[in-house]
């Protein structure tokens, strides 16, 4: 398994290889191991592999990387989760550009039942941090939540520090190595966030957070979550840029309003005017639109029974993700002219429904 495991850590190393190629390459071989034993030959016989590709997976200096990347991770009790690894977030893998790599050290389950993310403003107010307190503290008795955010100042560290306080999981992911904690000044909140969370990056160690791994940082926010949450926010800023990508990707997102005077709602506001965010007033909000009352794991056996093979498609799609008609059909490989009565049909069943922005939910 550790072979393996330094295997798939040297070809996540290989530059040029994403995701897509590193998956196309494991089916054509089989497994990692395999895909550095082929002959160059045989690599550029594979398609999208060119010359400099199957260059870089035959020499021996990805593999001396990966040695050292493995044997850094195994002295700091640090996983290092491979793209078709079971522990990898399967929400990050419906992102086309999710990282083929991920370094983690924590005890939570990364594919918890219910994932919102928390983001905002590094200068957090007084109304943004007793909103965080009450919201998590109603969503406290929530089993299988996991609440994301980013470390930093202000809306993040808040976040974390309130779910430590009451006892939820939660994950800070870092635009960093994992050798590091950064800001420094959140190394003893990391430390307790370990014991029932974690902490999280795609960055190799030795990686210092220079200013484009923050963008990079928040698709992994807003890839891993059911929903993200904007806390206060400017007109500008990491937090938006969260909410934006959250957007492109289909996943909810929740916005807090606020004075319209205030600098740090200005964000929020803007998000929720212009119909990109829903307003947030209270937890109830996120428990109604993301079902979290309805525990579908009783309901799953009488389901399979009701469906047919389209509706089954439909239903598994929609299990993490909430999907507009479009999206449903290129995914499903259901036509546009077959789609809307396969979905009306599962609305009369009361299996579905359509959520706000003409999205599709299980009910």
């Amino acid at each position: 398994m550790e072979e393996e495991n330094l295997f798939e850590i040297a070809l996540g190393l290989v530059p040029g290889i994403g995701n897509v190629l590193a998956k196309h390459l494991i089916s054509y071989r089989g497994s990692a191991k395999n895909v550095f034993q082929t002959p160059k030959g045989k690599l550029l016989k594979i398609p999208g592999i060119g010359p400099k590709i199957a260059e870089a997976i035959l020499s021996t200096e990805v593999l001396k990387k990966a040695e050292n990347e493995l044997k850094q991770a195994q002295e700091k009790e640090v996983s290092i989760l491979f793209y078709t690894s079971p522990t990898y977030p399967k929400r990050l893998k419906n992102i086309l550009n999710a990282p083929i790599l991920l370094y983690y050290k924590g005890a939570a389950d990364l594919n918890s039942k219910k994932i919102l993310s928390i983001v905002g403003t590094r200068k957090a107010t007084e109304y943004g941090k007793n909103f965080i307190e009450s919201l998590l503290k109603q969503l406290q008795s929530y089993p299988d939540l996991l609440v994301v955010s980013g470390l930093a100042y202000g809306i993040d560290i808040c976040t974390h520090k309130v779910c430590l306080k009451n006892q939820i999981p939660t994950v800070g992911v870092m635009a960093n190595g994992l050798d590091m904690v950064y800001p420094y000044e959140h190394k003893d909140v990391a430390k307790q966030m370990i014991l029932n969370g974690g902490i999280l990056t795609e960055n190799r160690f030795g990686s210092k957070p220079d200013a484009p791994k923050f963008p990079e940082r928040n698709r992994i926010i807003a890839g891993m979550s059911d929903a993200v949450l904007v806390v206060e926010a400017a007109e500008s800023g990491g937090a938006l840029i969260t909410a934006e990508i959250a957007n492109s990707y289909d996943i909810e997102v929740f916005a807090l309003p606020g004075n319209v005077n205030q600098q740090y709602s200005k964000g929020c506001n803007k998000l929720i005017k212009e119909h990109k965010a829903h307003m947030i007033t209270s937890a109830e909000d996120i428990i109604e639109l993301l079902n979290w009352n309805k525990e579908a794991s009783s309901t799953n056996k009488k389901l399979t029974i009701m469906l047919n093979q389209n509706e089954q498609i439909v239903y598994d799609l929609l299990k993490n993700n909430h999907l507009q008609i479009d999206e449903l059909s290129y995914r499903s490989q259901i036509s546009m002219s077959q789609i809307p009565s396969v979905l009306l049909e599962m609305e009369l069943k009361g299996i579905i429904k359509v959520l706000p922005g003409q999205k599709y939910c299980i009910l």
